[in-house]
């Protein structure tokens, strides 16, 4: 009897971006673009270093493609949320809102990944061009599903980025009034 062999599935560089992207994602998040290693994520996606950068050039290109990943979820939840708010005949506006809530609470990542962008953004083109596109996206979505004027969509972002900066600092766990008060209604 012939011994059996394991048959290797190979990944498309497709998949393996994928995965590679996902990986980043979080190591980005919670470390920044300048104090994340292409080794840890190497590691954490399960390829070597000189891998890395065969699917993404250079650095930056697989911190943009991480961002962009933040970004999808984002928009997908707002989409979902919105899609949701209309066939239910509620605010849409409000139900994104929430729905965004609810994806930094369960995706700390994404919130992470984003506020590590915003840093980043200033040093970066490649990086600023990608949050560029990120608010124009959510902006024109948003604005086209809900019907909200100028001055309701930046109060719906200025609340989301008090909402996020609330969710960084963990101030839901804190029992101070201002805590309290910054965090009521999210």
């Amino acid at each position: 009897m012939a011994p059996q062999t394991k048959t290797r599935t190979l990944s498309t560089a497709d998949e393996r971006r994928e995965t590679l992207i996902e990986a980043a994602l979080p190591v980005f998040g919670r470390r920044g673009f300048h104090a994340a290693s292409t080794v840890e994520i190497a590691e954490a996606a399960g390829i070597s270093q000189a891998y890395v950068f065969r699917l993404f050039p250079t650095k930056v290109d697989l911190f943009v493609a991480a961002a962009a990943e933040g970004s999808r979820r984002m928009l997908a939840t707002f989409r979902a949320a919105s899609d949701d708010a209309r066939s239910s005949g509620t605010d849409q506006l409000e139900a994104m809102g929430r729905a965004y809530t609810g994806l930094v609470e369960r995706d700390r990542d994404v919130l992470l990944m984003q506020l590590q962008s915003q840093v980043a953004s200033p040093g970066e083109p490649k990086i600023r061009e990608q949050m560029q596109s990120c608010f124009r996206e959510i902006y024109e979505l948003v604005a086209g599903r809900s019907g909200a004027g100028a001055e309701e969509m930046r109060a719906w972002f200025a609340h989301g980025m008090l909402c996020n900066v609330m969710a960084a600092i963990e101030a839901e766990n804190l029992k101070d009034e201002w805590a309290r008060a910054l965090t009521a209604g999210d």
